[in-house]
């Protein structure tokens, strides 16, 4: 529309006039403005009737609503890592392919000759013929121990395999209720961040008017403002920090960064008796997935050892076919083979006992391999019993601070108003509160943090759907 505006300004119908007067008469003229006319009103016609659509940067991101069991839910469906393990799980299924019968097809048509030796010096051979064969065939193991080991040992690797997911999927649990928490400390800080900002902005107003009734000084002032800067810092940093949390528990959940995150869930105290050592490592025993895998592990390179060593001992098979044979499609009979096959080891120039040797020292392996493990149970369940009480006892120290330092500040605040003394008193008071709320988030979060640490070196991590 702007552009129809500046071509029908006077000026330009005064310009055009000019300098093609003399080529356009009053009618042409009068055609134009109409055509043009007509464009301007379809224009608008247009823009009314039709809806412009938002650009992608205008478009509002979904919010998602999640509380900490559907955060761990969702991640279990979408975590990648969880996906990835089950289908490991799927790709090494067991099958019973070497014990049972093998049976195959063939079809044959052949047309040949024979060579029937030299006849006065000259090589003689057969006239052409056809032969028509459409066979069967089947072997059967009746009995070999090292195959029958063998495919124990692909079972026991499965369910080696099925315990490794369990563990990734505790390890997915976990990890997501702990970004979790991580989020709603954040935000608890930035909300912290803002009440300061808020209640130093009101100071610093209070105390200017004080200046200007001479009650207070210009330091005291310029006291105030550099901790309101300090403190309006801070409350950007933790924005930035309630972004970058948000983000990492998306990704541990395993879904996209478009949606827009609303936590449902608020980090609780929590102040039940902890339990011993000796309780811990006893759940761990019977719950860890770890040690679940490791002892089928072990298992399972047992099995493969004695697989190798029934290589020494004799095997027996048995083996045929059936089919119909002839010269041609319609004039055949029927021919078949039975057997039974026994093999007897003697020697393979050594390659056998550098197997078993091989194989036992795997085994030997994954039994030092279980000793770390257990070590390694032992060292998370102490960790864990050891943060939760401290955290415990860091928070109850940190809600008896809180309440002091609203005291200080409250008897600041009074003394000020009556005794007319000096800011540093209140700045104390204030920097004291904000010390004390910052003690209390993080109180918070480790208690929180350490429930699911221990939940998690004890293998109960389904505790946190509760």
């Amino acid at each position: 529309m702007k552009v129809f505006r500046g071509f029908l300004k006077p000026s330009c119908r005064r310009q055009t006039g000019n300098r093609y007067g003399a080529r356009l008469n009053r009618y042409g003229l009068v055609a134009m403005l109409a055509v043009l006319w007509i464009v301007v009103l379809s224009a608008h016609a247009l823009a009314g009737d039709q809806e412009i659509p938002l650009s992608p940067a205008e478009e509002t991101p979904p919010v998602l609503n999640l509380s900490l069991v559907e955060a761990i839910e969702a991640a279990l469906d979408k975590s990648p890592n969880v996906q990835l393990f089950r289908e490991r799980i799927a790709a090494s299924r067991v099958h019973l392919g070497a014990l049972l019968p093998n049976v195959a097809s063939t079809g044959r048509y052949n047309t040949q000759t024979f060579f029937l030796g030299t006849i006065g010096g000259a090589p003689v051979r057969t006239d052409p013929f056809e032969i028509v064969d459409g066979r069967a065939s089947f072997t059967q193991s009746i009995f070999s121990l090292s195959l029958i080991e063998r495919w124990r040992a692909s079972r026991s690797a499965m369910q080696a395999a099925e315990l490794d997911a369990s563990a990734m999927e505790q390890d997915t649990v976990a990890k997501v209720a702990l970004n979790y928490y991580e989020v709603l400390r954040n935000q608890e800080t930035l909300e912290a961040r803002s009440t300061n900002v808020g209640l130093y902005e009101e100071l610093v107003a209070y105390i200017k008017s004080r200046q200007a009734g001479g009650m207070a000084t210009g330091l005291d002032t310029a006291r105030l403002e550099s901790q309101l800067e300090h403190e309006r810092q801070r409350l950007e940093l933790a924005r930035g920090e309630v972004d970058r949390a948000k983000f990492a528990l998306l990704n541990s959940i395993g879904i996209g960064y478009e949606a827009t995150l609303q936590l449902t869930d608020q980090l609780k105290p929590h102040q039940g008796k902890v339990p011993s050592v000796e309780e811990v490592m006893d759940l761990a025993a019977v719950h860890r997935p770890e040690l679940k895998a490791q002892l089928q592990r072990i298992r399972t390179a047992e099995l493969v050892l004695r697989s190798v060593k029934g290589e020494r001992l004799p095997s027996m098979s048995a083996e045929g076919n059936y089919g119909l044979i002839g010269n041609k499609f319609d004039n055949n009979t029927a021919t078949y083979n039975v057997g039974v096959q026994l093999s007897v080891p003697i020697f393979d120039g050594g390659q056998r006992e550098g197997r078993i040797d091989q194989s036992a020292s795997e085994f030997n392996q994954e039994r030092y391999r279980l000793a770390l493990i257990k070590n390694q149970i032992g060292m998370e369940v102490r960790d864990a019993i050891v943060t939760l009480k401290a955290a415990q006892e860091q928070y109850r120290i940190a809600e008896n601070g809180l309440k002091v330092a609203l005291k200080e500040l409250a008897l600041a605040r009074e003394r000020i108003r009556t005794l007319s003394s000096n800011t540093l008193e209140l700045s104390n008071a204030l920097f004291s509160v904000v010390r004390a709320k910052d003690n209390m988030i993080d109180a918070l979060f480790r208690v929180n943090a350490s429930r699911v640490n221990l939940a998690r070196a004890q293998g109960q991590v389904d505790q946190l759907r509760n």
